[in-house]
C-alpha cells in the first residue's frame, strides 16, 4: 500500500513506537536556516518559515512514494530527529519549512546530500557522522517529498487516563529522609536512554537513576525545591520526589504527543501546587495538579499571529517561565509571536493577557532582577524584551544569526554594569547587551560587545553563575568534529574570549551546569559512549570524568537550587 499521508491513529502508533532508531538528536539541531529550502546552502541570510495552511502536496515523483511500513519508520526518524525545527506539520520555524512541493523541486539526490552533510546554520550532518545510517538518510530523503502525517489530538479525557499515581502525598515522607544535601542534587538528562541520573554534586556519587519519557528535554525544580519536574518529546511529564533516601518517581501523566516545556507554580501561597506542561502538538497547554500530576485542565492556545493576524495550524509551545512575583506563567507561543499570560489564581487557568513579542520565539531566561523576561525570537535573528511585572513589550534586540541563549547568563561587566548575553545557532558568536535600564538606561537593551568564536557557529548554550569569572560555551552543532567537543571560557573582568580548548576526544561537548556554590561546572560529552565532565571553575582543571555504560547520551544538567532559583 502507498500512503501520501498517515491516518491520526497510525500517526499515534508511530509517536509510541519511536524508540525504532537510538540516535543523537540536537536541541535545536535544524535544516538549512539559513534560507528557504530550495535555495543553495552557501546562504547566510535567514528566512520567514511558512506556517500558513499549506495546500496539498503534489503526487511524490515515481521511485519516491514509501509504503505504510517505510513511511511509518520515516515519520519515527522525523518525529526525533526533524520535528523540533521544522515543526510537526513540516512548516519551519527555527529550521526552513520542508513542505513536499519544494523538496520534490529539490530532488532525492540533492535531499540525501544535505542530510548525509549537514548545513552551516545548525542541521547536523546526520549521515557523515554516523546518526543515520546510508538506508535512513536514503528512506527521509524519499519521505521529505510525501505530504506530512496528519497528528491526532488529545484531550483532558486521554490525560487523565494516562495520568499514573505512583506514590500517593500521605505515603510520602514529611521531612527529607536523606543526610545528603538535596538541595545541591543535579538532575543530568540522558536523552536516548530515556532516564534522568540524579547525583550528589559534592560526593560526585549517583543517588538514583529513573525512567523518564522519551528524549527528555529539560528538568525544572518546584518552588520547594523538593520534586524535579522531567518533560519527555514524547509529552510525558515525570515528577521525581528528591526526599526519600533513594529519590523515586512519585507520578506520571501525558498531557501532550510533543513536548518541550514544563514548569511549577512559584508565587507565595501557590508554591508547588500547580505545574503546566506546554505542547508542540497538539495546540494547547495542559496544567496538573504540583503533587499528584492529576490532570485538571487541557487548554487550546490561540493561532492566530501577532503583527499580520494570519490563521495558523500549528503554534508550539516553547519556553515557560513562572514568576515569582504574580500567581502567573508567562508562555512563549512559538509561531504565532505572543507570551501569554496564564493566570494560575484563576479556575481553568485561563490566559489572560497576550504580550506582542515577536514570531519564532524559542528559549530565554530572567534577567539579574527577575522582571524582565528575555526571550530568542531565533528566525528573526533577535531577542525580545518583555517587563513581565508589567506586563508588556520593552525592546527587541539584533543579536546575530538564529541567538540560542538556553536561560541566558547574567553578571556585571567592569565598564558596562549589568549585562545579559546570547550564542547563536547560525553563527560563531557571543553577543552581549546592556541589561540595567535602572542604572544605565543609555545602553539598556542594547549591544555592547560581540566576541567571535573561534569555531565557527552551532553553540547551544552558555552559562554563569555570579561566584565565577567566567561565561561558559559550547559549539555543540558544528559539522566540524574537532569544534563540536570544543568549549569556550570568556573571562568577565577583561571583556575577552579566555580560551578554548577540547572536553575531550570524542563527541560532542554541550550545555553547563554549576554546583550550588559556583565553585564547579558539569559538562555534557554527548555520545552514545557519554561522560560528564566537571572542572574546577577557577583553575579550569578537570576534576572528575564520570563515566560508565549506562551513561548514554547526556545532556542537560540541573542543580537543585540553582534552577528553583533561577540562578544563571
Amino acid at each position: 500500500m502507498i500512503l501520501p499521508a498517515q491516518s491520526p491513529r497510525r500517526f499515534a502508533r508511530l509517536v509510541v513506537t519511536v524508540g525504532v532508531f537510538a540516535v543523537v538528536a540536537a536541541f535545536a539541531a535544524c535544516g538549512d536556516g539559513e534560507k528557504s529550502a530550495n535555495t543553495p546552502s552557501t546562504a547566510t541570510t535567514p528566512s520567514t518559515p511558512s506556517t500558513s495552511t499549506q495546500t496539498p502536496a503534489p503526487p511524490p515523483p515515481a521511485g519516491v512514494a514509501l509504503d505504510d511500513a517505510q513511511f511509518t519508520q520515516a515519520s519515527g526518524i522525523f518525529f526525533k530527529q526533524c520535528a523540533g525545527c521544522h515543526g510537526t506539520l513540516r512548516a519551519g520555524a527555527t529550521g526552513p519549512a520542508l513542505d513536499p512541493a519544494t523538496m520534490q523541486k529539490r530532488g532525492t539526490p540533492a535531499l540525501e546530500a544535505i542530510i548525509t552533510n549537514g548545513l552551516p546554520g545548525g542541521m547536523p550532518p546526520w549521515g557523515k557522522a554516523g546518526f543515520l545510517s546510508d538506508n535512513d538518510v536514503k528512506l527521509m530523503a524519499r519521505y521529505l517529498q510525501m505530504a506530512a502525517p496528519e497528528p491526532p489530538g488529545l484531550d483532558l479525557a486521554a490525560a487523565r487516563a494516562s495520568w499514573k499515581l505512583i506514590v500517593p502525598v500521605a505515603a510520602r515522607p514529611t521531612k527529607p529522609q536523606t543526610t545528603r544535601d538535596w538541595q545541591d542534587y543535579t538532575g543530568i538528562i540522558l536523552r536516548d536512554a530515556g532516564k534522568v541520573a540524579i547525583f550528589d554534586s559534592k560526593t560526585k556519587e549517583r543517588v538514583a537513576l529513573l525512567d523518564t519519557g522519551y528524549a527528555v528535554h529539560i528538568l525544572r525544580s518546584s518552588k520547594s525545591g523538593r520534586y524535579f519536574y522531567a518533560i519527555g518529546r514524547d509529552g510525558k511529564v515525570s515528577l521525581i520526589d528528591l526526599w526519600f533516601p533513594t529519590p523515586k518517581t512519585v507520578a506520571e501523566a501525558k498531557g501532550c504527543i510533543d513536548a518541550r516545556s514544563v514548569d511549577g507554580s512559584k508565587y507565595k501561597g501557590f508554591e508547588d501546587k500547580f505545574v503546566i506542561e506546554g505542547c508542540y502538538w497538539p495546540v494547547q497547554y495542559v496544567v496538573y495538579d504540583g503533587l499528584t500530576l492529576e490532570p485538571k485542565a487541557v487548554v487550546p492556545v490561540p493561532q492566530e499571529t501577532f503583527d499580520t493576524k494570519e490563521k495558523l495550524k500549528e503554534v508550539r509551545v516553547a519556553a515557560i517561565a513562572a514568576s515569582h512575583d504574580a500567581p502567573v506563567w508567562f508562555v512563549a507561543l512559538k509561531e504565532a509571536g505572543f507570551v501569554a499570560v496564564v493566570d494560575y489564581s484563576k479556575p481553568d487557568f485561563p490566559i489572560t493577557k497576550k504580550i506582542e513579542a515577536q514570531r519564532y520565539l524559542h528559549d530565554g531566561g530572567f534577567d539579574h532582577t527577575g522582571q524582565y523576561f528575555v526571550i530568542a525570537a531565533n528566525m528573526k535573528n533577535q531577542v525580545v524584551v518583555l517587563d513581565v511585572k508589567n506586563e508588556k513589550f520593552v525592546a527587541r534586540i539584533d543579536t546575530g544569526v538564529k541567538p540560542h541563549p538556553g536561560r541566558g547568563a547574567n553578571w556585571q561587566d567592569p565598564k558596562f554594569g549589568w549585562v545579559m548575553a546570547t550564542t547563536h545557532i547560525g553563527e560563531g558568536k557571543l553577543t552581549i547587551f546592556g541589561a540595567d535600564p535602572a542604572k544605565r538606561p543609555d545602553i539598556a537593551w542594547k549591544v555592547v560587545r560581540e566576541v567571535k568564536l573561534p569555531t565557527g557557529g552551532g553553540t547551544l548554550f552558555l552559562k554563569t553563575h555570579k561566584n565565577s569569572p567566567w561565561v561558559w560555551t559550547d559549539t555543540t552543532l558544528s559539522t566540524d568534529p574537532k569544534s563540536a567537543r570544543t568549549i569556550c571560557v570568556y573571562d568577565k573582568a577583561k571583556g575577552k574570549l579566555h580560551k578554548c580548548f577540547e572536553a575531550a576526544s570524542w563527541g560532542r561537548g554541550v550545555h553547563f551546569e554549576y554546583n550550588r556554590a559556583g565553585t564547579e561546572v558539569w559538562v555534557s560529552n554527548w555520545d552514545k559512549k557519554g561522560e560528564v565532565i566537571i572542572y574546577d571553575d577557577k583553575s579550569l582543571k578537570v576534576k572528575k570524568r564520570i563515566a560508565g555504560s549506562w551513561l548514554v547520551t547526556p545532556t542537560g544538567k540541573f542543580n537543585v537550587y540553582n534552577t528553583a532559583n533561577d540562578i544563571y
